[in-house]
């Protein structure tokens, strides 16, 4: 190497040498410029992200369901949360049947008084019957010991209808009991579907469970070749991923 190459190489030497040290601090001022221009998207970021959920809130007032539409799915609040759903109808028809219960026992009770007041009348009727049919063959020529003893006979008649129908009115409130009975069958049947509903959910979960977290992962591609819906979309997020990183650069 002759003394002209080698002065060449270290003029290039130091040439290089300033080049990097007039470049660090247009470096540091990209760096400035990127941590500045991250700090003014987060605001805007999150100002768009509560615009997303205050969507979300409207979408969720808004939907009812149909049966006729097979999308959108409901969104799982507590209206369309099914085991709530049937936890509420179990537990809301176990406590109108109880009440259901005491009224018919309430009512039971009316009747047996009523039947016990119809009994104790009805001994006084024969009572009155037993003297006025003495009276009546003593001294027959008194008609009106006749026409008591006719009435007494006719009261304790009407008395010993009231009796029946008290008698049916009780036998009807054991059916209605007997039938209430099915009830307890439909809420066990209803408890039978929510544990299978949610061995069913622990069974999915632990299926599709995985061992990296999600806000680890990857987002998902939003076009990918073959796909025929997201050919020409490109959303908001994507757009300034890129400036943001032209921006870096």
């Amino acid at each position: 190497m002759t003394q002209e190459e080698l002065d060449a190489l270290m003029a290039g030497g130091l040439d290089d040498i300033m080049d990097e040290e007039t470049t660090e601090p247009d470096t540091q001022d990209k760096v400035d410029s990127s941590v500045e221009t991250k700090q003014e998207t987060a605001p805007v970021k999150q100002e768009k992200e509560s615009e997303d959920n205050d969507i979300d809130e409207e979408f969720v007032k808004g939907y009812r369901v149909n049966p006729q539409t097979a999308w959108p799915p409901p969104p799982p609040t507590d209206d369309h949360k099914m085991v709530n759903q049937l936890d509420d109808v179990t537990k809301d028809s176990e406590k109108k049947a109880t009440e259901m219960f005491d009224k018919l026992d309430v009512i039971n009770g009316f009747f047996m008084n009523a039947e016990s007041s119809c009994g104790d009348l009805k001994k006084d009727i024969d009572k009155n019957i037993e003297i006025f049919t003495t009276l009546s063959e003593k001294f027959p020529g008194v008609d009106a010991f006749l026409e008591a003893l006719k009435r007494n006979e006719s009261m304790k008649e009407t008395v010993e209808n009231t009796i029946g129908d008290i008698q049916m009115g009780q036998d009807e409130i054991m059916m209605a009991m007997d039938m209430m009975q099915y009830q307890d069958i439909h809420r066990q049947k209803i408890e039978r579907v929510i544990n299978v509903m949610r061995a069913l959910s622990k069974y999915m979960s632990s299926l599709f469970e995985g061992r990296i977290d999600d806000d680890k992962r990857v987002s998902s591609a939003v076009h990918i070749v073959g796909d025929t819906t997201t050919e020409n979309l490109v959303s908001n997020d994507d757009i300034e991923a890129l400036i943001e990183s032209l921006g870096n650069k």
